[in-house]
């Protein structure tokens, strides 16, 4: 599978540009819908998403990254511990998730519950091999083959797009990336949640 446009990651520029992987996707996030930032880090896809017209509530462990945020209407700071003993209550429901760079597994499952029907996840992280290029290397921080794909399969999430392979810049790294949408209700043509019956002839 050939690489996409370059990954920005936090190690190397968190305030930087967004990931190309979630930019493409983000417009698939309803218009004015709330947006999630999971570990955002130095902030850079709250800001993205802000400057779209999106309410947006970032957390992290240390919201320095996006402290210059703090008061501006539409944007939500939240210090939390994810990976605490404790379940962070994270609000929602959202019509987009973001989680780039970031893996703790006991979160998963719980993403897709926050998303509004027709919400977008949108996840880009290192996955296994990763190790030969360097951090990232322990398997805890590292998804397993197909690990995103499994995620939408078993939460019922329909797969927009799906990537998993090497990507080169700004290093050497192995990601899995996955855009994926919570279903909208399927009423019948009448628009009715049951169908009507048939009048007799």
């Amino acid at each position: 599978m050939s690489p996409t446009p370059p990954i920005s990651t936090p190690h190397h520029d968190p305030r930087g540009q967004p990931s190309a992987w979630v930019a493409r996707f983000a417009p698939l996030v309803a218009r004015g819908g709330a947006v999630l930032d999971v570990a955002s880090g130095g902030g850079r896809h709250a800001r993205l998403f802000h400057g779209l017209g999106h309410p947006v509530t970032a957390v992290d462990i240390d919201p320095r990254g996006v402290a210059d945020l703090a008061g501006q209407p539409g944007i939500t700071i939240l210090q939390a511990d994810l990976e605490g003993e404790a379940p962070v209550a994270l609000g929602g429901p959202y019509a987009g998730i973001v989680v780039t760079n970031y893996l703790h597994r006991p979160l998963l499952p719980r993403l897709p519950g926050l998303l509004t029907p027709g919400g977008v996840l949108l996840y880009e992280t290192f996955a296994q091999g990763n190790q030969r290029h360097g951090r990232p290397s322990s398997s805890a921080f590292l998804l397993r083959d197909g690990e995103l794909l499994d995620l939408a399969r078993e939460t019922g999430l329909q797969v927009v797009a799906f990537e998993q392979g090497e990507t080169a810049l700004p290093r050497a790294a192995v990601v899995q990336r996955l855009a994926a949408v919570r279903p909208l209700a399927a009423p019948d043509l009448d628009g009715d949640p049951e169908p009507r019956p048939l009048p007799l002839a």
